[in-house]
């Protein structure tokens, strides 16, 4: 049979019009994992970051190992929110105060590149004092409810009493007792404004607004907040981590999906 003219040859298709070449592949591959890259760091950046408890200053409610997740929109935004502290102006966009008994996440003053977490017990304006251990704000004590023994898991032979602490809004916690020391009593002091006066869970282990910021945190800028801690996420015991899968025995199976109190 003779082809005419007007009969369409076949197309043969090319190597390259075939698959893609290789360094097509590498390209397409580099953009996918520079945008998931930056959708992380946005996220980070703007809503959310994880944060890992480093110490037991918040036992018992919070135990070294605690992955928790921390809000960084309940409060607004300033350079203490962004990854590494930028030289970026003083102040804070679209600021919130925290309640009293919100659990924070934030930059010590004394050194911004140590992340510490403490519970805030004084806004600006409010009169803080400590007497015997019992908290009072604006002349109130805080009713304090004793729940018998505890266990110190950073120091397991250290005997504590667990005692419920109520808020005026009626929120309530746990906090550790460890009979008397030197943070159980503190004078009458005003909170200035911009400040915040925080404490932690575990009374005698927790270096915090009772204590100058040389030694703890001293009065908390509200600028240095980084977000309010919302939920843990997952636990592990000391030596495991998220990125460490053969690791993932040691999960605490218990504390999976806690909201923070």
């Amino acid at each position: 049979m003779t082809q005419t003219p007007d009969t369409p040859k076949a197309q043969v298709p090319s190597a390259t019009d075939a698959a893609p070449s290789a360094m097509d592949e590498i390209v397409e591959t580099v953009r996918t994992m520079a945008a998931a890259l930056a959708a992380a760091v946005l996220i980070q950046t703007v809503a959310f970051q994880p944060f890992t408890i480093p110490s037991a200053s918040m036992e018992p409610g919070l135990i070294v190992g605690d992955y928790l997740v921390v809000s960084k929109f309940a409060y607004g935004w300033s350079r203490a929110s962004l990854p590494f502290n930028p030289p970026l102006p003083s102040g804070r966009l679209f600021e919130h105060l925290p309640k009293r008994g919100d659990v924070v996440v934030f930059r010590r003053p004394s050194n911004p590149q140590e992340t510490w977490i403490k519970r805030v017990i004084g806004l600006p304006g409010d009169t803080v004092s400590v007497s015997d251990g019992v908290v009072t704000v604006n002349g109130q004590a805080l009713p304090q409810r004793a729940l018998g023994p505890g266990l110190d898991l950073d120091q397991p032979g250290r005997p504590v009493e667990q005692v419920e602490e109520r808020q005026a809004d009626g929120r309530a916690y746990v906090t550790f007792d460890g009979g008397p020391e030197a943070g159980d009593d503190r004078p009458v002091q005003v909170v200035p404004p911009g400040q915040l006066f925080v404490m932690g869970d575990n009374r005698d282990n927790s270096l915090d607004s009772r204590w100058s910021g040389d030694i703890g945190v001293g009065l908390l800028p509200v600028s240095n907040l980084i977000g309010r801690a919302e939920v843990v996420v997952a636990s592990w015991k000391p030596g495991a981590a998220l990125w460490k899968p053969w690791t993932w025995i040691n999960l605490r199976p218990g504390r999976l999906v806690r909201r923070i109190r």
